[in-house]
């Protein structure tokens, strides 16, 4: 019998850390992640530059990314997506710390 899972289920009490969950992986780098912040934010100074390039869509909770290079901060609320190009330097600056922030992230390389 098949398990269902329920995406909006979220951990109780509060998270000491961001919990990010692989739940598809596939060919050329494709990955599907769960990832749940609750006040989460990048270290200072830190910034991912990724290989892949990434969708992102916010499904619950609030948060701000920053992008290096043009520098640029974007605010998203729930039903807000974004595309990452690949190398395109950038940080989470926020999330809220009153709620759970539920993210939906999509990883892949884009076909030339």
């Amino acid at each position: 019998m098949r398990k269902v899972a329920n995406f909006f289920e979220l951990p109780s009490g509060e998270l000491p850390e961001e919990l990010s969950e692989i739940l598809l992986k596939g060919a050329g780098g494709f990955r599907l992640e769960r990832i749940i912040s609750e006040g989460q934010c990048s270290p200072p100074d830190f910034w991912y530059d990724q290989e892949e390039a990434e969708w992102v869509l916010l499904l619950e909770g609030a948060a701000r990314l920053e992008f290096e290079s043009p520098s640029e901060l974007v605010q998203l609320a729930p039903g807000d997506a974004i595309l990452i190009a690949p190398h395109r330097r950038h940080r989470v600056a926020w999330t809220d710390t009153g709620q759970k922030t539920l993210w939906l992230a999509v990883f892949f390389t884009p076909e030339a």
